[in-house]
Order: C-alpha cells, then sequence, then structure tokens
C-alpha cells in the first residue's frame, strides 16, 4: 500500500479517534501499527530469526553494596503500577486491584503499603474504567497524596478493526468499538499525559513498574542500585520458566538485541519450540526498569515510540462470537527490550512474581500457601507453591470462589496441587496435603465438612 492510500485508509481512524480527543502521538503510533497490519504483518517472530538466552545476570548474587547505590537513587525512583484491567474474566466490574485478597485488604492496600515502606511515590496507569473507584480508595492512604507529583495517568483507548474492510468497526454500544492498545502504550501515555516531563522536572529518573495483581514485585534496592551503577537504560527482570510457563512470553536475542516474543507472535509451525522450557529458559515477569533520561531521548511529542505488532483476532463483542470479527492492535511494554540499544535482562526469583490471573490464583493467594511480609509483599510459602485448578463451571467467577469457601479458604502450605470437579462446597479449617482432588458427581452439590483433612482423590 502506498503512503497516499494508507493515508486515504486510515482517515476514518483519525476522524474518529480525534472526536474522541485521542493525542497526535497516539494516532500516530496506532497508524504504524495499521500500516504493519495493512502490509500483512502478522508480528510474527520465526524461530529461525532468534537464538536462545542462555546465560544472564543473577539478582540473588548481586553484592550487597549495590543496595547502598540503590537507597541513593531511591529520591530519584518511581513505583510504577499497570492498573487499568478490570478482572472481567473472573466477573468483576471494578478495577481489579480493588479485589480483597488477604483479608478484607485489597491489591491496592497492599500496594500502598509497598510504596510506603520503600519510601517511594506510587504511579498508576489507570483505564477509563478503573480511574475514579481507584482514585476514590487512595484516599485511605493521603500520604501517597502529596500532590507534588500525579498519582496516576489514562492509557489511550484506539479503536477495533473490522478484519474484512480493515475500516473501523461500527457496533452498538459504541463503546464496544474501543479496546486498550496493550501495556505497551505506557510509554506513549507517560508523553501524552504530560506525566514524563512532570517526573524530569520534579528530579525522578527511574521507574519501576509491574503489574497490579503482582504483589511479589516490590522495589528491590540491590537491582535498583545495579541499574543504577550499569547505566541500563532498560532492564526487564525475567525468572526461569517450568512446564507451567509455556505459553509465556520469552526472552531471545536477535541480531545480538533481546527481544520479548510473545506466543502471538510465534508462528504455529514453531510452537512446539517455543514451548520448550529447556531451549528458551527465561520468561518475562512484567517487571520493568526504565531510565527516563534514556525514554526522552528515544522519544517525544511528534517521535513515537513504535512497538512490535500483536495482532489480536477477536469479535466486536467479546460474549458474541457471531458478532463482528476484528483486529485489535496491540504491543507490550516488554517488548521496548528490542527497541533500547543497551537494553539487559536479569534473572529473579519467583518469588518477585505473585500473578492473580483466575480465581485458582486468587484463592492459592488468599490462602497460606502465601505469606504477607512486613513490607507490604506477599511471596510463596514455599519454593514450589501448589497449582490450583478450579472447575470452571463452578468457580470461574469471584462470586461462586467466595460461594463455595464461605469460610475461607482451605490450608495448601503442605500441597503441592488441589483440583477441585464439580460443585463442591468447602467448610472452614479443611486442610490440603499433597496432590489433592476433589471430585462431586455432576450435577449435585456436595460438602466438605470443617476441620477435614484431604489428600489424594477425594470421590464425595
Amino acid at each position: 500500500m502506498s503512503s497516499s492510500d494508507l493515508d486515504v485508509a486510515f482517515a476514518p481512524f483519525v476522524a474518529r479517534m480525534q472526536a474522541a480527543g485521542v493525542p497526535s502521538l497516539a494516532i500516530a503510533t496506532f497508524k504504524a501499527h495499521y500500516a504493519a497490519l495493512c502490509s500483512g504483518e502478522t508480528g510474527e517472530i520465526p524461530e529461525s530469526a532468534i537464538e536462545p538466552v542462555t546465560e544472564l545476570p543473577n539478582a540473588e548474587a548481586l553484592p550487597d553494596a549495590y543496595a547502598e547505590v540503590g537507597r541513593e537513587a531511591l529520591d530519584q525512583t518511581v513505583f510504577v503500577k499497570l492498573n487499568g484491567g478490570l478482572g472481567t474474566s473472573m466477573g468483576l466490574r471494578r478495577a481489579k486491584s480493588l479485589l480483597p485478597v488477604r483479608g478484607d485488604r485489597t491489591f491496592l492496600d497492599l500496594i500502598a503499603a509497598q510504596a510506603s515502606h520503600a519510601g517511594c511515590p506510587l504511579l498508576l496507569m489507570n483505564s477509563f474504567a478503573t480511574r475514579d473507584d481507584t482514585t476514590a480508595a487512595l484516599a485511605r492512604w493521603p500520604a501517597l497524596l502529596d500532590g507534588a507529583l500525579p498519582i496516576d495517568f489514562l492509557q489511550h483507548r484506539v479503536p477495533k478493526v473490522d478484519q474484512r474492510e480493515l475500516a473501523p468497526v461500527d457496533h452498538e454500544p459504541a463503546s464496544a468499538t474501543w479496546c486498550p492498545p496493550g501495556h505497551g502504550d505506557l510509554y506513549t501515555a507517560l508523553v501524552t499525559r504530560g506525566v514524563l516531563e512532570q517526573l524530569l522536572a520534579a528530579g525522578r529518573r527511574y521507574l519501576f513498574v509491574s503489574n497490579s495483581d503482582n504483589l511479589g514485585a516490590v522495589l528491590d534496592l540491590r537491582i535498583l542500585g545495579w541499574f543504577v551503577a550499569q547505566s541500563v537504560p532498560f532492564l526487564m527482570e525475567v525468572a526461569d520458566r517450568t512446564e507451567a510457563d509455556r505459553k509465556g512470553g520469552h526472552l531471545a536475542r536477535r541480531a545480538g538485541q533481546l527481544i520479548l516474543r510473545e506466543v502471538a507472535q510465534c508462528p504455529a509451525s514453531d510452537l512446539e519450540t517455543f514451548q520448550d522450557h529447556t531451549r528458551h529458559r527465561y520468561f518475562n515477569t512484567n517487571n520493568l526498569w526504565i531510565d527516563l533520561h534514556a525514554l526522552a531521548a528515544r522519544m517525544g511529542p511528534d517521535r513515537p515510540l513504535v512497538l512490535p505488532l500483536i495482532r489480536n483476532r477477536k469479535t466486536v463483542d467479546p460474549r458474541d462470537p457471531t458478532s463482528t470479527p476484528v483486529y485489535q492492535l496491540e504491543s507490550a511494554m516488554g517488548a521496548a527490550i528490542g527497541v533500547f540499544p543497551g537494553a539487559q535482562a536479569i534473572r529473579v526469583p519467583r518469588t518477585r512474581l505473585v500473578p492473580v490471573k483466575t480465581t485458582g490464583d486468587l484463592l492459592r493467594t488468599r490462602s497460606d500457601a502465601t505469606v504477607l511480609l512486613d513490607d507490604g509483599r506477599l511471596v510463596p510459602a514455599t519454593e514450589r507453591p501448589p497449582n490450583v485448578v478450579l472447575d470452571k463451571a463452578h468457580y470461574k467467577l469471584v462470586g461462586q470462589l467466595d460461594d463455595h469457601f464461605p469460610e475461607g479458604p482451605p490450608s495448601l502450605k503442605d500441597c503441592t496441587s488441589f483440583v477441585v470437579e464439580g460443585d463442591v462446597v468447602f467448610g472452614g479449617g479443611v486442610i490440603c496435603r499433597g496432590d489433592v482432588r476433589v471430585t462431586a458427581p455432576q450435577g449435585q452439590t456436595r460438602h466438605v465438612a470443617s476441620g477435614a483433612i484431604l489428600s489424594g482423590t477425594v470421590e464425595l
């Protein structure tokens, strides 16, 4: 497609985005992804184009002297959390970070505690759907709202693309025609919302960024010190891949540069190799360190930072598989490792990754399989946390989970796996040991008595 043809095809997107108040830099970034889509790019990275990464610096082996370097850099550092998710896959209708995770304390409560303990300003990247509820909840932490720096900034939204017409899709309600552009929008939003300029003016140079549902990602002074001392522009924390991480994005090297390859960027013919955790040993925890001086040199109000395209096939109404097929054009913030010369990765322990993506994850996190530390960090109680798999028909939504565990989660600290099949309601004080599988007959509700000790297969 010629430049003039691209301009014509993209004009309806410009009109829609300008009418919605989308900044020009975000429009330019979206246009670059749209151009890649129209030229037939899929964003795929074949195995033949990359090399595996076999060795990295180890955060657990860093000398303690780096902690002092990190301590001296604290007044230049900001603690950033991605907070745009609603947790709709678990039936939530407001910010996922407002979900109780430890008694009545929410993700956001623990995040605020972590920032306060670190002595570091907290900055949230919210979406339009999460901003109001989140800022209201933060009123409980007035020390974080001193006004010197913003407490949050907004992620952008972009139009969904009709797969057949490669035009903006039309649908009712109109809100269904928009989607977030992935957390790769972090960099663009920092610029368009004026936050990058504010941070630099306040003498802040270093960002530590992580997901709001990862309560293991506290600010580590030794990693900060190493990042500063090595003058690294961009640093990704990675962890050892296991069989359970086969679908997650992995680290690789292309033409000497570290890159991130997500499963959506893997050709189907290479999927088996993609999932080989003995070949591709490290996966992205989405804990990132960013030097704002390097970012400011790389982009600005008229210089977009264009990350590799992730083309997601969806329907305009995700609940209706018969609705119009669309593309959602996205990018991953970790992909910036491939655009900053000198970007590095560092191996970290899995205690820095405690994500909650399903109700099974939430049950494990609420249980004694995790330990809440004084710094607000939630870490696994054992070296290998239990694998928790709950029947989606009965436990997919948070409300269903609460109904089936009305007296709280069972003890899982001595459990290696916990699988529930069928409609089972658990009493209080249940203890699980080893591999536990609890089953109930289809169409019938069964109960586990309070104080029961479970092991092996339990047929009710």
